[in-house]
């Protein structure tokens, strides 16, 4: 199961990441979970200065602009096909 995290104040940026990743996973029939972060301190914690921020399996994806859909779901199909440690 890939763990897909948003990491953002509740902006409408964020908002419109969590939306694209959340319809990319569906898109590709991923068994996924998606977890808003919205606490600052946590969002630092990922070392992200910019949100909204894209994790993937505790890796930093992106940060700082809202991919679209067909950019997260590239991101996403490299996620499922590697192989969680």
């Amino acid at each position: 199961m890939l763990k897909i995290q948003v990491l953002g104040t509740g902006c409408p940026k964020c908002k419109k990441l969590a939306e694209n990743a959340e319809m990319a996973a569906n898109d590709l029939g991923l068994d996924y979970v998606l977890e808003k972060v919205t606490d600052i301190n946590e969002i630092m914690k990922f070392k992200v200065w910019q949100t909204p921020g894209l994790v993937v399996d505790g890796e930093v994806r992106s940060a700082g602009k809202v991919l679209t859909m067909e950019e997260i779901k590239k991101i996403l199909e490299t996620a499922a096909r590697t192989p969680s440690a």
